[in-house]
């Protein structure tokens, strides 16, 4: 992570994180299970295949509200009645499938992006060469040179 990256100001911008089975299952093995939230929020765990029965080895997340029908309807609910100070958002982490959806429905608000410069599986470090925007697309061209 980079150390210019301020987490606890990134964090108090969101009531609430919501996130799709497949990404928090991810987080959950990097995080010691996922029980209660991340990140000190709540959390939320959109999914049709969690449910009380284990599906491909998945668990029921432990403490984390399961949204498994209704997502629009139970989404837009959350979303009027924020789960702890009102007025912030609601923090979409990761998630396609779920992102197209909410994308669909007029439920997005705003998109980030973060480029993470890692090699999947290698252990080589990255070093932003080159960049370019393309205003009328929005399209970001990064160019990184490995360091070793």
């Amino acid at each position: 992570m980079d150390p210019d990256l301020d987490f606890a100001a990134l964090f108090a911008r969101f009531d609430a994180l919501l996130m799709g089975r497949k990404t928090w299952q991810a987080a959950a093995v990097m995080h010691g299970g996922g029980g209660g939230g991340f990140f000190g929020m709540p959390t939320y765990v959109a999914s049709t295949t969690l449910g009380a029965s284990t599906t491909n080895g998945a668990k029921p997340p432990k403490g984390v509200p399961l949204i498994d029908r209704d997502l629009i309807a139970q989404v837009r609910e959350l979303k009027a009645t924020p789960p702890s100070a009102p007025g912030k958002e609601i923090w979409l982490f990761g998630g396609g499938e779920l992102f197209a959806a909410l994308l669909d429905a007029g439920l997005i608000d705003f998109v980030e992006l973060a480029v993470i410069p890692v090699l999947l599986g290698k252990r080589h470090t990255l070093r932003l060469d080159s960049h370019r925007i393309y205003p009328k697309s929005g399209t970001a061209w990064m160019s990184y040179a490995l360091t070793n």
